[in-house]
């Protein structure tokens, strides 16, 4: 017979096996996988980032004021992004008056308002940089480099003809960012400008120095801005442009080439290579713009005439994947065209919309069909662009 003091004895070792037991048996059926799960999903990592076009200001732009309802309609669209990049087409400087063309020159407030709708990177090489000369340059210099999680590329604060960049670190990512122009409309202070034109010697100079930035500064992405030296209202894409920007890509590492000028919008491409540092990369060749008075008195009886181009801007939504634990290539898994036009609404404000069925829509439900039948015209010919993308 086994004695009480006996069994009193062996209470805690069954206590012990079976505790161990139950926990051992739950880490198998349950903890482990939960934990690798976990782990799998923090290796995956996404970022968005949304290009537009040109930012300008024409006289019908700034003479009303109200600078955020400008931005309105596409405010919520433009902050689902991690980054929205934006050329601004002018000088900012708030110590010389406004001025429209020829010689353009933006107040602050003007950009603040973007801003506030959510874009956050801006290119500020282009044929407008030096429009206000020296004081405008240095003042666009000052605006940019006192904003806080605001980056911006194209000019420099000493002319020594060092390519200028940004290394933007967003959630977990790395985007090195640089912007040139092609070209100037006077070479006044071009110094202090990213200014290299389109000829063999300075592409040479240009692809060392973006070859060097590339290699010596660690990044997951690498994003290039090009103000073109082409022909403004054409939509037509250069083959020297093409061809100079694959060799971008697969010299200089970029994974975005990112285009303007023409302020019209030109269609897109993507590309994939075999066996390459890169799984795939993207280029815009023109967004055309994204605010302006260049289409002041638009032809609502004629939608097709090749002025009324400069009214509407494509808006590119890029989404992007890396992968630290397998070290997978970074790469594109989605890329999302919005098309914008210029609105002015019945007080004289030129405003962004949308350029989607739901615009259209509203204005005949307004009894604003002259409107709407220019407008479901115009998105028809952009949405051929979109048709032709292969």
């Amino acid at each position: 017979m086994i004695s009480s003091r006996f069994i009193r004895k062996l209470i805690p070792f069954y206590l012990l096996i079976i505790f161990t037991s139950c926990t051992s048996t739950n880490k198998s059926a349950g903890d482990f996988p939960e934990q690798q799960e976990t782990s799998n999903a923090k290796t995956v990592q996404e970022i968005t980032l949304l290009f537009a076009g040109d930012i300008m200001a024409h006289t019908v732009n700034y003479s009303r004021g109200k600078f955020n309802l400008i931005w309105n309609d596409i405010s919520a669209l433009v902050k689902t992004s991690d980054l929205a990049f934006a050329n601004i087409e002018a000088p900012v400087s708030d110590s010389i008056e406004w001025s429209s063309y020829p010689r353009f020159n933006m107040h602050s407030n003007y950009i603040d308002a973007a801003m506030s709708a959510g874009f956050n990177v801006f290119s500020l090489a282009n044929n407008h940089t030096n429009d206000q000369y020296l004081q405008g340059i240095k003042d666009t210099e000052k605006y940019f480099s006192g904003k806080k999680d605001i980056w911006a590329a194209g000019i420099r604060s000493k002319p020594d003809g060092k390519l200028t960049y940004r290394l933007i670190e967003k959630n977990g990512w790395r985007i090195l960012f640089t912007a040139y122009t092609e070209i100037l409309n006077m070479t006044d202070y071009s110094s202090y400008i990213d200014y290299y034109p389109s000829d063999s010697e300075s592409r040479k100079r240009l692809s060392g120095q973006l070859m060097e930035i590339s290699e010596n500064v660690p990044h997951d992405l690498f994003v290039i801005s090009v103000h073109t030296n082409e022909e403004e209202y054409n939509s037509s894409i250069s083959a020297g442009h093409r061809q100079f920007f694959i060799e971008l890509i697969e010299k200089c590492g970029a994974d975005v080439i990112w285009a303007n000028h023409p302020h019209v919008t030109k269609s897109w491409e993507m590309l994939s290579f075999t066996g390459k540092s890169k799984e795939n990369a993207f280029i815009m060749y023109a967004n055309g713009n994204t605010i302006s008075g260049q289409r002041y008195a638009p032809s609502l009886s004629k939608p097709h005439e090749k002025r009324d181009d400069t009214g509407d801007g494509l808006l590119m939504r890029l989404k992007f994947q890396k992968n630290n634990g397998k070290a997978e290539k970074t790469r594109i898994i989605s890329a999302e065209p919005f098309f914008i036009t210029t609105y002015v609404n019945p007080t004289g404000q030129f405003v962004i919309k949308l350029l989607d069925d739901d615009l259209i829509h509203s204005l005949r439900r307004s009894d604003l069909t002259a409107w709407a039948d220019y407008l479901s015209e115009r998105k028809r010919k952009l949405d051929q662009i979109k048709e032709n993308i292969k």
